[in-house]
């Protein structure tokens, strides 16, 4: 074969290539295209589905969060006995019995917003065992000091009910 054979066929080949190329990137775009708009139709048909759950989750929480806060908490429950350790047990019982009876919901909601639920939890707890520790030696005395202790500062629960808020309107 000489020098003019090959680039004889060269230039046959050379158009032939480049149309391939064109011809295997549109429909490549196209292929990925359809799948694009199959996923988002898919996902919006999910969408109908598991918005109302996701609603009914976030609701949920936000009620936990308003029973949990910690004047809401000590008006709700009141001292079954004068011991004030027994109390301070008591309170920290029924936010761990509120929060259990809600753990499911945490498959609806964002890591983030679960986490920040868990640690609102947490430190209302601290709170209720800070209080503890002051010198009242009585249930109802505990009462006054969580109620003042509290008083002054923003609750736990508070910011977590802004976050859950913000992350509903973004559902919209």
């Amino acid at each position: 074969m000489s020098g003019d054979d090959i680039f004889q066929l060269f230039a046959y080949l050379l158009p032939a290539v480049v149309t391939g190329a064109v011809a295997f990137y549109f429909f490549r775009l196209h292929t990925n295209n359809e799948e694009g708009r199959r996923r988002f139709l898919l996902h919006k048909d999910s969408q109908k589905e598991t918005l109302p759950i996701r609603l009914q989750a976030y609701e949920r929480m936000a009620l936990f969060l308003e029973r949990i806060t910690v004047n809401n908490l000590v008006v709700r429950v009141s001292p079954l006995t004068a011991d004030k350790t027994a109390y301070e047990n008591l309170l920290i019982k029924q936010i761990e019995n509120e929060f259990e009876h809600n753990l499911s919901q945490q498959i609806y909601l964002s890591d983030e917003c679960w986490n920040i639920i868990k640690t609102a939890k947490n430190a209302t707890i601290r709170i209720i065992r800070s209080a503890g520790m002051s010198d009242s030696d009585s249930a109802d005395k505990l009462r006054e000091d969580i109620l003042n202790q509290t008083m002054e500062k923003t609750s736990p629960s508070s910011a977590a009910l802004a976050f859950i808020k913000k992350e509903v309107a973004a559902l919209w």
